[in-house]
């Protein structure tokens, strides 16, 4: 890709408050010490292995040229072997500090960690406001369909479901359920709209259990229901006849 930005002139280029910035930034003391780390120990070693040598080399002077030639040698390959293990383990050690280096720079902080979680999954409190809203529609939608069911089945205040059902529906349709305050409230809604209301512990915990708002109850619970069901119909057929 083709740009004319970095021709473009920049004063902090020029200026001598970042130049001495980055002369004198962390970075550049970090490899100001391990240059001079590596001198060190290169004019170490170097120095204790030729300090013994200094009258053979003094001695060379006055030598014929194949045995200055041969000493030479020996001498370069022994300074060569030494310089390569010495540079190996400084790089050795410059590459562990850089990978720590490295690692620090990947770390976030606290509040870079919330705000990447706040982009991903979305911000905490907004989702927990959302949850509650859909948890108050619900509710709503929950009592505004008691009126049409069937049935109410309770615990007697604990748990409360209620079920539609009309001729020709496959199985009964939970409308509504709740526990506690919400139990209570489908009954009282259900009490005002003649809706009947069956207490069966066993059967309301079941079905509170195991099934959910506008789904048809479990296959395993349709003898039990049809035999309240069956029982809510009797009573309704009875109820004009003694009128």
């Amino acid at each position: 890709m083709w740009s004319l930005e970095v021709l473009a002139p920049k004063l902090s280029r020029i200026s001598p408050a970042a130049g001495l910035g980055r002369i004198f930034s962390k970075q550049a003391v970090a490899n100001l010490a391990k240059g001079l780390v590596k001198l060190l120990l290169v004019g170490g070693v170097l120095t204790a292995l030729m300090w013994p040598e200094r009258g053979r080399l003094e001695a060379l002077t006055r030598s014929d040229p194949s045995v200055i030639i041969s000493v030479s040698q020996g001498l370069a390959l022994k300074l060569l072997g030494a310089v390569v293990a010495i540079l190996a383990f400084v790089a050795a050690a410059d590459y562990l500090f850089q990978y720590r280096q490295w690692y620090e720079r990947q770390k976030m902080s606290l509040r870079e960690v919330k705000e990447e979680f706040k982009q991903s999954e979305g911000d905490p409190a907004i989702k927990g406001k959302m949850k509650q809203v859909r948890q108050i529609r619900m509710r709503r939608r929950m009592i505004a369909a008691v009126p049409k069911a069937a049935v109410v089945i309770t615990n007697p205040t604990h748990y409360a479901i209620a079920l539609e059902y009309e001729r020709g529906m496959d199985a009964p349709i939970c409308v509504a359920k709740g526990v506690d305050a919400m139990a209570l409230k489908i009954r009282e809604v259900a009490g005002k709209h003649s809706v009947p209301i069956v207490e069966n512990p066993p059967l309301a915990r079941a079905l509170h259990a195991t099934v959910d708002i506008d789904q048809p109850i479990p296959p395993e619970h349709y003898k039990a229901v049809a035999e309240v069901i069956g029982y809510v119909m009797r009573l309704r057929r009875m109820m004009p006849a003694r009128r």
